[in-house]
């Protein structure tokens, strides 16, 4: 979990210092069944990730604009730009992590004077966190830091909570959109099924995982982890500092390395979008060690949809396991 840094605050700074001119475009954003001259309705996503999702929900009548959708980008440390704004100021639905995750959407959204009616919060629907968390992007507007606890915010990867949020996206599309409210229930329906499908294959590899544990350069694939039946063994004091973006303190570091040295893990999960020279070198340490590596990312790599991304992580997990 990461509480909110001054990488952050910067970032939401920067949002608030946009032209005016801008403010007056999102005035009627947000407004049932207002859409583009195209037609489709206008989807705002912090990441990709939820962009496929609100893709799959809604087909050929969205357009969806991802505001993260690179591998290069740092979701952490995004700054919103003024296409940002411009594309949010002309968004009928705007979906975001939440939990402190991506600030600088409902900062936009803010900014715009977006109806939160039509701002879905992937952290408030999974019901995972505490409520006060679930907003925390309402806090972090005046506050230099946020306190998550112990709450983990990256929430794609609770399958059962995307299930939830395809089915929310699909209700707030029908009611921007009831000429296709059948399309929107039905494909949101099939994503349901699909996620079944995946929740059952991680779930079966608790067999193999057989109460095995795990280290993690960052918390971001726990629930996954989790519903393979896998435990954390990374040091608190290791995952705290990297969540913080702070440097690792050495102890933590040591203890973090001698437990892949050791091969006392059952894989290092790794995550290659947030690396820096300690998490390198825990990666090195591991592939010295024969400790198998499994990466994982937080939007979706070129080519792949929400669906088809998950099935190649739990198809990776199975992998390492019989390593």
């Amino acid at each position: 979990m990461r509480s909110i840094s001054a990488r952050t605050t910067a970032a939401l700074t920067a949002v608030a210092l946009f032209p005016l001119a801008l403010a007056g475009c999102g005035q009627d954003a947000g407004s049932a069944g207002e859409a583009a001259e195209s037609g489709a309705l206008q989807v705002v996503t912090s990441t990709n990730v939820y962009g496929s999702i609100v893709e799959t929900v809604g087909g050929q009548n969205v357009e969806v604009t991802a505001i993260v959708n690179s591998l290069s980008q740092d979701p952490h440390s995004y700054e919103a730009t003024v296409q940002d704004k411009l594309a949010v100021s002309k968004a009928d639905l705007l979906v975001e992590n939440g939990g402190g995750y991506d600030p600088f959407l409902h900062q936009l959204a803010d900014s715009v004077e977006m109806d939160h009616d039509y701002v879905l919060s992937a952290v408030g629907i999974s019901g995972v966190a505490p409520e006060d968390e679930a907003h925390a992007e309402e806090e972090a507007h005046s506050e230099d830091e946020h306190d998550h606890g112990s709450f983990n915010e990256h929430v794609w990867y609770n399958l059962d909570a995307m299930a939830d949020l395809a089915d929310a996206i699909g209700e707030k599309l029908a009611e921007l959109d009831p000429a296709n409210a059948d399309t929107y229930e039905s494909n949101a329906d099939t994503f349901a099924e699909e996620i079944a499908g995946l929740q059952g294959q991680a779930e079966a590899l608790a067999s193999e995982a057989d109460g095995r544990t795990v280290a993690a350069t960052e918390p971001v694939p726990a629930y996954l982890l989790e519903a393979a039946g896998l435990k954390d063994a990374t040091p608190a004091d290791y995952t705290e500092a990297i969540e913080e973006g702070a440097d690792v303190p050495v102890a933590a570091l040591n203890e973090m390395q001698e437990l892949v040295q050791s091969r006392s893990v059952a894989f290092l999960a790794y995550n290659e979008q947030t690396e820096g020279p300690q998490t390198q070198a825990v990666r090195s340490t591991a592939e010295a060690a024969s400790v198998p590596v499994v990466q994982f990312t937080e939007t979706l790599p070129e080519g792949e949809d929400y669906l088809s991304w998950m099935s190649a992580n739990v198809e990776n997990i199975a992998e390492a396991l019989k390593s």
